[in-house]
């Protein structure tokens, strides 16, 4: 599973890093030592965690919007049958959904964990991986 710097899993969630780190201090989330010695956070860890950050998540006013978004977020929930896989997102504080073929989301290697890009157009989400 992957694991994920302070700076990254902050900007998965909407955050600051200091905002991370304090949450990490009090115990809300638990940090891992990477491989370069910083703390950081497992994919696995923040995943769960940024599900429970949307019990409380308004949406706030529109006042302008586009046609075509690209939210960055980790991957939070992959269910896959036959055919189909279903994956869940979190952006921020946006939880995004995309169906889409099986055979799609084992080639993009998605797993809880993960860190995608939803592009959205219309009610078409499309799911990437980011260039590391």
């Amino acid at each position: 599973m992957p694991n994920l710097r302070i700076s990254e899993a902050a900007a998965l969630l909407g955050v600051s890093d200091d905002t991370l780190r304090r949450w990490i201090d009090q115990g809300r989330l638990e940090s891992v030592v990477l491989d370069n010695g910083r703390k950081g956070v497992s994919g696995t860890e923040l995943a769960a965690f940024a599900q429970k950050m949307t019990e409380v998540t308004e949406p706030g006013v529109t006042v302008a919007a586009s046609a075509r978004n690209r939210m960055k977020g980790i991957v939070t929930r992959v269910i896959k049958d036959g055919v189909m896989a279903q994956v869940d997102m979190q952006a921020g504080p946006f939880r995004i959904t995309s169906l889409m073929s099986r055979e799609s989301a084992d080639e993009l290697g998605l797993e809880v964990g993960s860190v995608a890009v939803a592009s959205i157009k219309s009610t078409h989400v499309v799911v990437e991986i980011p260039e590391a």
